[in-house]
Parts: structure tokens; C-alpha cells; sequence
């Protein structure tokens, strides 16, 4: 028998009243779900995911109190945001729904100070959260865990039990079971949308939003309110692709001194970057004015690599960095002075229109005479006319290209590649 309008229209309002709470309780799982259709499927046996709805079947909607229901809501927001359903590849599908699902209730557990009873459903008992080696799973990433996997058990799903699999032993262990065996969460419908890059990208665009959403709301207190597994993914998702520390290291053996670039040391003239003659022993690089180019020929995912580049320097020179970020298309956003990440961390992207790589010479001259900076970097397509090199005023100039068609005549160029 069809459940009647006004049945679903009660089961899908409970389902937003989770969402709501978990917002309450746990904002970067809230803010992530806000994006999730929601759905009641009268042939889903218990909940599952496809990475673009949650779907519930009746009867266990019904089964499940307020708490159990947020636990499987967070479950299987964390299943997409980590986009396990379109990681399986050509792995065993049941070992790695073992895999992500000890990474997801690990998680879901240390976001609720390691209470058990946060990943517990009564009628299927305590879901998985150790890895094989007896180890939370949240240290690890889900094909970490899949390749702890015995061989036998990759093969045929026999051998050795799972450690931490909840309270029954074995092979009844493979998934999430309880004593008689039972599954709670499907995973048949992963991989319907595994050629879909554009559902990653769309995933990741919500995960820096969400990321972003949580530092606004109070960006002195971002590892507080952001899960650990979303710090982690951030960092990933950020990684540079200039290796700083090293490039930097080559060129000053071992120590960032005391220095002054009149003149540059010409030892360094075919390196990318301008280094200085060394005076003294003081370990800081200081006065380093980065400009990220946001004009419109500049996409989100050019932008987030230019800005992943400068957040890498800072980190591989663990607080040794200091200088000011700014931001321009056809007109100069100020630049911020930063010492520390987490200052580097609030000086937010502006800006849309034209590119003029003029103006930031232009501002430095007005407004940088009692400090001028000790060298500039821009971060940029390059897809403008260069202004001539004596603008500069004799302050080495690095060009930081996202592509290999721009080449600048004047200044010392590095490239970095941008995922298309």
C-alpha cells in the first residue's frame, strides 16, 4: 500500500528537524547536509546514499529514536563529502564499504568525545570505528583501512574478524551488523554517479564553503568547531605545489638572515626566486608583499590554488614568513600585513573585474615608501600587458604562472598547475 501524502510529508519533516539539530550540535555536519535531497523509499529496507539524496525506508525511520536518527543522518553525509561513493573503483565493493564505514563511525564518534552510545543503534547494536590494527579509524583514510583488509577476507569476505566490529565476531563483521548479522546501511546505490567529475568538484566547492561558513562564524576558534577528518580534507584539498621550504633552502644554506636585496646576491640570478645577500643570523623571511590576481579570467579553482600556495609557504616556514597579502584585478584590494596562519587565515579573496598588473607597482610607491617590501610575488594567469620593469624601482619581482602559454619579460617566473 502507497504511503499517503500526509505520511511522508511527517517522515521528511523529521528528517529536517535532524538536520536542524545537528546544525545545532554539530555545524560543519549541519551545514554540508543543507545540500542533501531527501527522500522516503518505500523499497529501501533501512537508509542509504548515492551522493546526491538520503533516502529512508519507512519501517526503520519509524524503529529509530531522535539520537539514532542523527547518527545515520552524519553517517551518510560523511559517506558523500568524502565522496566514498565514488571511490570504490576497481576494489572489492564490500571490503571497502567495511573501510569507509570504521572511517566514517570513527569520526562521528570522536566528533561526540568518544561516546559509544553516538554510534549505536539498538536494534543493530555498535557500528565499526577500530581499524584492523586496533586503532580508531579516523587516523586513517578509507582504502588505508581497506588495505589492512586480511587477503582472504578482500577475496572472499572470510578470515580474521574485524577488531572493534561491534558485538558479534567473524564474518557476520563484514558490514555494519549486529548479533543476528543484519545490514543498516545500503550501499548498493554507490558508484550510479562515479563518472561524474562534475559531482566532485560540486562536492569540494561545498566543502570550502561549508570550511569557510565555520571560520566566519568565529575564525579564532576554526579547530574547535571543524571536525577533524575536515581539517585533514582541507589540507588536502589546499596542498601546495611549491615546495618553499626547499626551493628557499637551496638558496640561503640553511639560514634566512639579516639581510637587504640592494643589491640581490647574483650567485641565485637562474633561480626563480630572489634571495638576499646574508649579514647576520636571524631565522625569518620578513617584508614578502604576495598579490593574488582575482580578475574574471581568474576561475574559484585558480584563485583557491594561488591562495593554497601562499597558506604553504607560511606553513613550511612554521611561523618564519611574514609579509602582507593583497588582491587585484583592476584595482588594488589593501594588502594585510600577516605574521601567523591564522592571521593569513582572515584576509579574505575580492575582486571580478579587469587585470592591471600596473597598479600594484603603483600602490607600493604610494603607500609602501616607509616600508617598501622586500620583494613581490604575483600570483596570476598573466593574461594582461606587463608594465615595464623600472616601475618596480629595483625590488625583485617573482611571477607566479598557472599555465605555460604566458612568459613576462622582465621579473623571475615559477609555474604552478591548476586541476582542470
Amino acid at each position: 500500500m502507497a504511503l499517503s501524502e500526509d505520511k511522508v510529508r511527517g517522515y521528511i519533516r523529521r528528517l529536517l528537524l535532524s538536520r536542524m539539530r545537528i546544525l545545532c550540535n554539530h555545524g560543519f555536519f549541519g551545514l554540508l547536509l543543507m545540500h542533501m535531497v531527501y527522500s522516503i523509499d518505500e523499497n529501501a529496507p533501512t537508509a542509504y546514499t548515492d551522493g546526491v539524496r538520503i533516502a529512508f525506508g519507512p519501517k526503520f525511520l519509524e524503529e529509530l529514536s531522535d539520537q539514532e536518527l542523527d547518527f545515520v543522518m552524519m553517517h551518510e553525509i560523511m559517506h558523500v563529502v568524502l565522496q566514498h561513493c565514488l571511490r570504490t573503483g576497481e576494489r572489492d565493493p564490500e571490503s571497502f564499504n567495511v573501510a569507509c564505514d570504521i572511517v566514517v563511525n570513527s569520526n562521528i564518534l570522536l566528533e561526540n568525545k568518544m561516546n559509544r552510545n553516538s554510534i549505536t543503534l539498538r536494534k543493530y547494536g555498535q557500528s565499526m570505528h577500530l581499524a584492523p590494527d586496533g586503532k580508531e579509524g579516523y587516523e586513517y583514510t578509507a582504502e588505508q583501512v581497506y588495505e589492512m583488509l586480511p587477503a582472504g577476507k578482500k577475496k572472499s569476505g572470510k578470515g580474521p574478524p574485524l577488531a572493534g566490529s561491534g558485538k558479534g565476531r567473524g564474518k557476520k563483521q563484514l558490514g555494519k551488523r549486529g548479533d543476528e548479522g543484519a545490514i543498516w546501511d545500503d550501499h548498493s546505490h554507490w558508484g550510479e554517479y562515479e563518472e561524474d567529475d562534475t559531482l566532485r568538484d560540486v562536492w569540494v566547492k561545498r566543502f570550502e564553503d561549508a570550511a569557510e561558513a565555520i571560520s566566519v562564524r568565529d575564525p579564532t576558534n576554526t579547530r574547535g568547531l571543524m571536525p577533524l577528518f575536515a581539517q585533514r580534507l582541507l589540507e588536502q584539498l589546499h596542498k601546495p605545489q611549491t615546495d618553499w621550504r626547499t626551493i628557499l633552502t637551496d638558496f640561503i644554506q640553511e639560514e634566512v638572515v639579516d639581510y637587504s636585496f640592494t643589491p640581490p646576491d647574483r650567485r641565485f640570478d637562474d633561480s626563480p626566486f630572489f634571495l638576499p645577500d646574508f649579514n647576520g643570523k636571524e631565522d625569518m623571511v620578513e617584508d614578502i608583499l604576495f598579490m593574488v590576481d582575482t580578475s574574471g579570467s581568474m576561475s574559484d579553482k585558480m584563485i583557491t590554488a594561488a591562495y593554497s600556495e601562499i597558506k604553504g609557504a607560511i606553513d613550511q616556514f612554521d611561523g618564519k614568513l611574514k609579509g602582507w597579502l593583497g588582491f587585484f584585478d583592476a584595482a588594488i584590494i589593501e594588502p594585510k600585513p600577516f605574521e601567523n596562519e591564522e592571521e593569513f587565515r582572515v584576509i579574505r579573496p575580492a575582486g571580478g573585474g579587469g587585470t592591471d598588473f600596473q597598479i600594484i607597482f603603483e600602490y607600493v610607491h604610494r603607500h609602501m615608501q616607509d616600508k617598501p617590501p622586500a620583494s613581490i610575488v604575483i600570483l596570476t594567469d598573466g593574461y594582461a600587458p606587463f608594465p615595464q620593469e623600472k616601475l618596480a624601482g629595483g625590488i625583485p619581482v617573482l611571477w607566479l604562472l598557472n599555465n605555460d602559454r604566458v612568459d613576462p619579460p622582465w621579473g623571475k617566473v615559477a609555474r604552478i598547475t591548476v586541476p582542470e
